[in-house]
């Protein structure tokens, strides 16, 4: 292409330094909340969609890394976590420390020299120690200090990692606990009140012990988001289960249908009445992909048409899903040359861009690359919109796709 629109992806990650949790609780705090510790490795598994580190005591042999500790729970940096700049062949499933990843992983002015390699104005990112919707938090013992490290994440989300040095080009989401759908509701709107536009949660909520969207637990969370603005960011892996297969199917099986949360949970979505009872309501699917949503609209459209009545939705869902999804829903990609050929099918409207910064299946740094192969066949103003006038108008961004709230 001539030319091509500067990137605005709304997938990209942060690996959130040592400091985020140790300046921010209170003193009592300190020793129990999220902290890292520098400790060798004893042993670590990823199969069936269950990732499975074990910490070694200092001394012990083994290679070293940083972990993150808190409660119970320790959870090493992994070279996963960070991948971007190393061959791919190269990548393994192994420990590291800061030092030994990418410093655009965690540092500001490194990451938005990153972004300008890549062709990237703006970006949103989501967490890494607490999970992708925060479930760290929901599974911790401690309720009290849960709710404090949702908040502490927040507040640095807002105020240094999208603060003034990133001059508006990182876009804040925010966390919520879990646990509590009225607390949650409360952090929705204690953070769109400085400009937050986005949530993250989980795609399968029961899948983390938590109540599914056919209920009406949600509701007060929900009407925030309704009311505020909100949207509700859900990634790949925010249920804590990737899909696979068996419980000895290599990462390989589930890297390939990662797509499949995605898939169940929007489903799930259309068919829970939810759009119609909150209509202002906008959901996105981060690294879902879209090559397959034609398929599940047209599926649910049929199954809304001939089997409502015995169905279970009749007196909930009152519209065809696929009109829902056009009005409701967000699918983004950021390697997906079926799905840009069957666009149509989708929705121009429905489609963002994303590039997975830093994690192994980013494009970095050939993200503009990669949308030019893939979107040559379009219109100019059809790959503006999908690289970042949708996100541009779905995140509340400035006409210079800039965080507005920065």
């Amino acid at each position: 292409m001539e030319t091509f629109p500067k990137i605005i992806s709304v997938d990209d990650h942060t690996v959130e330094p040592p400091h985020v949790w140790r300046d921010r609780l209170p003193s009592k705090y300190r020793d129990s909340g999220p902290r890292i510790v520098r400790a060798p490795l004893k042993e670590m598994t990823f199969l069936g969609g269950k990732f499975a580190p074990v910490m070694g005591a200092k001394g012990d042999d083994g290679p070293v890394g940083d972990w993150w500790v808190y409660e119970d729970l320790h959870r090493p940096l992994t070279r996963l976590d960070t991948a971007v700049g190393y061959d791919r062949d190269e990548i393994r499933l192994e420990v590291i420390t800061y030092e030994q990843m990418r410093p655009g992983s965690f540092s500001v002015p490194d990451r938005l020299a990153d972004m300008d390699v890549n062709h990237v104005q703006s970006a949103l990112c989501f967490p890494t120690f607490p999970r992708f919707c925060g479930q760290t938090f929901t599974e911790a013992k401690d309720r009290e200090l849960g709710l404090l490290g949702v908040r502490a994440y927040n507040d640095w989300m807002v105020e240094e990692w999208c603060g003034p040095d990133a001059g508006g080009r990182l876009i804040p989401l925010t966390l919520i606990p879990l646990w509590d759908a009225e607390l949650a509701a409360a952090e929705v709107r204690r953070n769109a009140a400085r400009g937050v536009r986005a949530v993250a949660f989980s795609e399968i909520p029961p899948h983390l012990g938590l109540p599914s969207v056919h209920t009406d637990a949600w509701d007060p969370f929900l009407r925030a988001c309704d009311e505020t603005g909100t949207v509700v960011a859900m990634h790949i892996g925010s249920s804590s289960r990737m899909p696979s297969t068996s419980a000895d199917a290599p990462p390989a099986v589930g890297s390939t249908i990662t797509f499949a949360n995605c898939c169940f949970s929007m489903v799930d979505w259309l068919m829970s009445g939810k759009f119609e009872r909150f209509p202002n309501l906008k959901v996105m699917y981060a690294e879902g992909q879209i090559g397959w949503i034609p398929y599940i609209l047209e599926r649910a459209d049929v199954v809304w048409e001939e089997n409502r009545g015995w169905g279970g939705v009749a007196e909930k869902v009152l519209r065809p899903p696929s009109e829902l999804f056009a009005e409701h829903v967000y699918g983004c990609f950021f390697d997906d040359a079926f799905g840009l050929r069957n666009l149509d099918a989708i929705g121009v409207g429905n489609v963002l861009y994303e590039t997975d910064y830093p994690h192994s299946d980013s494009t970095w740094p050939r993200s503009r690359e990669v949308g030019e192969e893939q979107m040559g066949h379009l219109d100019p103003d059809v790959v503006d919109r999908i690289v970042r006038r949708n996100a541009i108008e779905l995140l509340g961004l400035t006409d210079e796709g800039l965080w507005a709230g920065a």
